[in-house]
């Protein structure tokens, strides 16, 4: 079986992005109506995933993709809860029904309602309600809600431990994944996206964060931002600074395969252990289109990854066990979808003979 840990709903039908361009509107004008989600038919969203992310998937001879609501559309800069929360909670609801349209391609993942500082209270609430109630597999984590700016206090901090808490009860990973960028000095996806995958790893070299936490788990997508690079930076930094080798963060911190070339993915192939590396595409994403030196389409990172040196363990390990592993929630579902094929395959073989 082959997972995609990191894929988003960028293709969700015009009523989604009709509710929230309207939300924006309400809050520049209160004289406006109060703004309510877009009717989506079945259909619509049938429309939308069928001719993009699933006919890729099943192209690239993928199996199935964790989904999550378009990073850049998160948009977590801004300020009102109650924004916020609808928000999150109509991009949620739509990506379940994804999940329930097609449940063996697509296992749901939470948007968050953070808002820059903001009280973790509402952000939790949507959590719970997303793994309890819709059987979510995980959760994308915003370490800058502010888009560029960085007015929400470090992922080490305390600030954060209510969430963790919940986390590690609810045994759902996050993908720490930052949404558009506000700051014109940051390119949302050929900046921003990095700066914050490789910020969050040097707050975790500083920090004893996961001897307070030691279940808690996190995917820092897009390789690990320069993070593989420049391994040797940061044992350096943590030889100075007195604290333990980075290599002890990998029994908590995973890396994803987003990286669009193939020396790219060699080089995290050689520094990172196959035991902390996700598949992930990321399609339909950041980078579209293909590279014309080698026809490859840029997000087809399993062409990448099967061109890797690796032991049939080791790749397997990548392309699946690591998934299941990182994601239990995801696991259990597939174990339950797999009883239920049994099941069925047994109820209808008496009557094999009989037609």
């Amino acid at each position: 079986m082959i997972i995609d840990i990191h894929g988003h709903y960028t293709t969700a039908p015009p009523a989604h992005q009709r509710y929230r361009d309207e939300q924006l509107a309400a809050l520049g004008d209160p004289r406006l109506p109060p703004p309510v989600p877009g009717e989506i038919s079945d259909d619509a969203i049938r429309d939308s995933v069928e001719r993009n992310q699933l006919r890729v998937l099943r192209e690239r001879g993928g199996d199935l993709m964790l989904f999550s609501p378009k990073a850049s559309g998160m948009e977590h800069h801004v300020p009102d809860q109650a924004t916020a929360s609808a928000w999150a909670r109509a991009s949620n609801d739509l990506v379940h029904r994804v999940g329930v349209l097609f449940p063996h391609a697509f296992a749901p993942v939470a948007q968050l309602p953070q808002t820059p500082g903001g009280d973790l209270r509402p952000v939790i609430d949507e959590l719970r309600r997303c793994v309890g109630e819709l059987g979510f597999v995980g959760c994308n984590l915003n370490p800058d809600p502010s888009a560029g700016f960085w007015t929400t206090p470090p992922m080490t901090d305390e600030y954060w431990y209510p969430l963790y808490e919940a986390m590690v009860e609810l045994e759902v990973p996050a993908m720490l994944h930052v949404s558009a960028s506000c700051n014109a000095n940051f390119h949302t996806l050929g900046a921003h996206y990095l700066n914050a995958d490789t910020s969050v790893f040097m707050q975790l070299v500083e920090s004893d964060l996961f001897g307070r936490f030691p279940d808690l788990r996190f995917v820092i997508p897009h390789g690990g931002g320069a993070v593989p690079y420049h391994w040797g930076r940061y044992r350096g930094l943590a030889a100075r600074l007195g604290r333990p080798d980075p290599g002890e963060l990998l029994r908590n911190v995973f890396f994803d395969t987003c990286v669009y070339h193939q020396a790219g993915i060699d080089l995290l192939c050689r520094v990172i252990p196959a035991g902390n590396i996700l598949f992930a595409s990321e399609m339909l994403g950041a980078v579209r289109g293909g590279d014309p030196r080698t026809g490859i389409a840029w997000d087809d990172t399993l062409a990448y990854v099967d061109n890797v040196e690796l032991s049939g363990a080791d790749r397997q390990a990548v392309v699946e066990h690591n998934a299941r592993r990182v994601y239990p929630r995801l696991h259990r579902r597939l174990l339950e979808q797999q009883r239920r094929r049994e099941v069925d395959r047994v109820a209808a073989a008496p009557h094999a003979g009989l037609r």
